[in-house]
């Protein structure tokens, strides 16, 4: 009660409402890759600098625009007798299947996948990857406290599985230091032809990963194969080379006659002396529906983080990221079947589950998984009850801070319980936890002789634990038929 000495009239405001927990962001995912270019607003270099984003046009303004890709085609142009084009052949003497750098496109999966905000750390200008660029962001990023998911797409061109392991365990390791992100790792090289089955899978990737215990393991997942998008490449003329260009007369009589047009054959696409845009405007035109239609086969992560953007705002964080459509995605690199998925869900040996994306007749392409990299853990197998983990954590250890330094007695203690508990029940009424009642969904506990000793109290700890039944999706549905006998 504070003292009053002059007369008059004072206003008190008195709080009546408690200290309450306030729900942290759990989609904020970190990208970490090469750019075209690192500029601020003020032009200031943000290379090796975290910058928070909310588009892709945002993003292009201070990343730039995905590489532009070397093509080489060859052109067969058809006419009559008197010059009257007939159509133009068009056929690819190195169809582009991977780009050179993969930020920029997983950013657009990102987006068009549900994302939101998201920090893009970038690692230099487009060039070959360095495991070091990777594993030092990872180490940098640390310091950011908002970003709670990793993300690496470019990471999978690194020289060799070893390189791309020792990324995915740095990662694997910030998360266990700060215990409050998750790492999204991509199967690296996983299309037909590469990374492309369960024996593979576990060379390449999970005897790679070498972080082998669950206190590592549970805060990450990963994801097979990659993609194929309706995502066109970046092209531009200067980067077309024509490999052969040939006219073919076809006369009244049908006889046909072909002809390489002189000197352009090895010719770029924007040659002054050859002028096809100005002087073959049919050619051209045919030539840019033709490379517009090439597009872009891409890791799945930057869409996977999408999706857990989209279900952890839609649903909520509880809800495994599965069972979900993918946008801008034509179909898996590589098709997999029901014996291919039993191998990767469940690895009895090492344990490092690896979730499958695959196309379902009439859905598209589905997240058909749903697990953690520990998936021989009963707890921590599944990736919503660890990221839901994360979420209650985080929440709570930021709450709790007010009661630093505040007495360590009952009054105290009641007012941490009251507060945890008035948010866990709103998770349970959302739908987070198990149970008919709230007693049966969490337990919040802190006092003398229930989590602390005297000698606790007189080191200056209070002590809480909290104890949470977080549902699991269900993962195996089992249908059971039988027939029912008559009755009279």
């Amino acid at each position: 009660m504070p003292s009053y000495s002059t007369p008059g009239v004072y206003v008190e405001e008195i709080p009546v409402f408690p200290p309450s927990v306030a729900p942290v962001a759990t989609a904020i995912p970190a990208f970490i890759g090469y750019t075209e270019k690192a500029v601020g607003k003020q032009g200031e270099d943000l290379t090796k600098t975290a910058v928070r984003l909310t588009s892709l046009l945002e993003y292009e303004a201070y990343f730039g625009k995905p590489p532009v890709q070397d093509m080489a085609i060859s052109v067969s142009k058809r006419v009559t007798a008197g010059g009257r084009l007939l159509g133009v052949a068009l056929s690819w003497t190195a169809k582009p299947s991977l780009p050179t750098q993969f930020l920029h496109y997983a950013m657009q999966l990102y987006f068009a996948n549900g994302g939101g905000p998201c920090y893009v750390y970038s690692v230099g200008g487009y060039g070959n990857a360095t495991k070091g660029a990777f594993t030092d962001a990872i180490t940098a990023l640390e310091a950011v406290d908002e970003p709670t998911l990793l993300v690496f797409p470019d990471a999978v061109k690194l020289a060799n599985d070893g390189d791309y392991g020792s990324v995915v365990d740095a990662a694997l390791t910030s998360c266990n230091k700060t215990q409050d992100r998750f790492t999204i790792a991509d199967v690296r090289n996983a299309v037909a032809g590469g990374t492309d089955d369960n024996a593979k899978v576990t060379a390449n990737f999970r005897a790679r990963v070498t972080k082998n215990t669950v206190e590592f393991l549970k805060y990450g997942a990963a994801y097979f194969p990659y993609v194929n998008t309706n995502v066109p490449f970046a092209s531009a003329d200067a980067n077309v080379t024509l490999t052969a260009f040939d006219v073919v007369t076809v006369a009244d009589d049908g006889k046909e006659t072909s002809a390489a047009v002189p000197n352009a054959a090895g010719k770029k696409l924007d040659d002054a002396t050859l002028d096809i845009k100005g002087k073959e405007t049919a050619v051209y035109s045919a030539i840019q529906a033709f490379i517009g239609e090439a597009y872009v086969t891409l890791p799945p992560s930057g869409a996977i983080a999408g999706v857990y953007a989209q279900v952890d705002r839609t649903r909520g964080v509880w809800k495994a990221p599965a069972n979900v459509g993918l946008s801008l995605v034509i179909g898996p690199a590589v098709n997999a079947t029901n014996d291919l998925q039993d191998g990767l869900n469940i690895d009895a040996t090492t344990g490092k589950s690896v979730n499958v994306i695959r196309a379902f007749f009439g859905k598209g392409s589905l997240v058909w998984g749903g697990r953690t990299l520990a998936g021989n853990d009963n707890e921590w197998r599944y990736i919503n009850v660890r990221r839901f983990a994360n979420f209650v954590e985080e929440s709570v250890r930021k709450a709790v801070g007010v009661f630093v330094f505040e007495p360590n007695d009952a009054n105290t203690w009641v007012k941490t319980r009251t507060m945890i508990e008035n948010f866990l029940i709103n998770q349970w009424r959302d739908g987070a936890l198990m149970g008919a009642k709230p007693e049966q969904a969490f337990r919040v506990v802190v006092g003398l002789g229930q989590t602390m000793s005297a000698d606790d109290i007189l080191n200056g700890l209070m002590i809480v634990e909290v104890h949470l039944a977080i549902v699991r999706p269900a993962e195996f549905i089992v249908l059971r038929f039988m027939q029912k006998m008559p009755e009279a």
